[in-house]
């Protein structure tokens, strides 16, 4: 494994992170796998020297977090192990349950802190801009929270530049604590985020951890279909609206072709792309087969000449906004 600081703040994680969201319950999504499936992926990333795990309170209506915090107590030393959670999609139905107020990231928070089983969360994200609340709210909500003592690093996930630009300003100005991670849609498929966000966290020392690294599998299919396969890739129409351009199948197509120049899988050199890219600190691969664990390490290893790095680009048409 290798391992590297998120951003320019002192947190040491895996190059590889572990995203959650397939570990809950099976009753909110087909393809989520309950606690006895789940648990042997968090023993496999822990002796394959993960130790950067994420997932949100959403995730299962909670029992993710569930699952996650108890998994890693039993199994791991958590002074080593970079914990992350997010919060802001309702958590049910009545007012309060969402959003990124005040009142509800100190409730989801305490929340969190109980299913995670936890006294610090290590890094608190939001998950989204999106909401009528003053940034000044949130940022000073979320700064309450580190000095309490029940969160380490904040962090943030799929906005605009300029929300990013102004919360950073902000924080800074009030002497509060600052997102240290950018936590965004980014792939060779859809690079969107090169424009302004990622050049905004690279001046600014925040540390980059993409979601959907692969495209919800895309760019990891040996096949000629890019959605079938997996239960997820049959009823997620989500990933079927992120990955609608005619272009994609173009890039996946090259990124393809560069895999079997080199004799390795097409996850990574997608993975060894996203790794080689300015501010990109740990990709979030979202695992529902051990090999799928064992084939994002094994990217850490594959070197990527400039010729191939431009043949995987070159592909690329710029796309609508998705994932925010």
């Amino acid at each position: 494994m290798q391992y590297t600081q998120l951003g320019k703040s002192g947190l040491i994680v895996s190059r590889i992170c572990l995203g959650c969201m397939s570990y809950g319950s099976s009753k909110w999504r087909p393809w989520v796998l309950d606690e006895p499936d789940a648990r042997p992926f968090y023993r496999k990333a822990l002796d394959l020297g993960i130790n950067f795990f994420d997932t949100a309170d959403m995730y299962s209506m909670g029992v993710s977090e569930e699952i996650t915090g108890r998994a890693l107590r039993e199994m791991a030393n958590m002074e080593e192990i970079v914990l992350a959670t997010k919060a802001h999609f309702p958590m049910g139905d009545g007012p309060n349950m969402g959003g990124l107020s005040r009142k509800h990231l100190v409730q989801a928070c305490e929340a969190s802190l109980k299913r995670l089983g936890v006294e610090t969360i290590d890094l608190y994200q939001i998950h989204r801009f999106k909401g009528t609340v003053p940034i000044e709210e949130t940022l000073a909500a979320l700064n309450h929270l580190v000095n309490q003592g029940k969160v380490r690093y904040i962090g943030a996930s799929s906005g605009y530049a300029w929300q990013m630009a102004n919360a950073l300003s902000l924080s800074e100005r009030n002497g509060w604590a600052q997102f240290v991670s950018m936590q965004n849609h980014y792939n060779l498929v859809y690079r969107e985020e090169e424009r302004e966000m990622i050049p905004l966290c690279v001046e600014k020392g925040v540390g980059i951890i993409p979601w959907s690294p692969l495209a919800r599998g895309r760019l990891a299919r040996t096949t000629p279909s890019p959605v079938e396969g997996t239960t997820r890739a049959d009823v997620d129409q989500y990933a079927r609206d992120l990955y609608d351009s005619p272009s994609d199948l173009d890039v996946i197509n090259a990124n393809r072709n560069v895999a079997n120049d080199l004799g390795i899988p097409p996850s990574h050199v997608a993975l060894a792309w996203l790794l080689s890219k300015p501010g990109v600190a740990s990709p979030i691969i979202g695992a529902t087969k051990l090999e799928h664990l064992e084939s994002a390490v094994g990217a850490l290893d594959a070197k990527l000449s400039e010729e191939q790095i431009q043949a995987l680009e070159s592909p690329y048409r710029p796309h609508a906004i998705r994932g925010m």
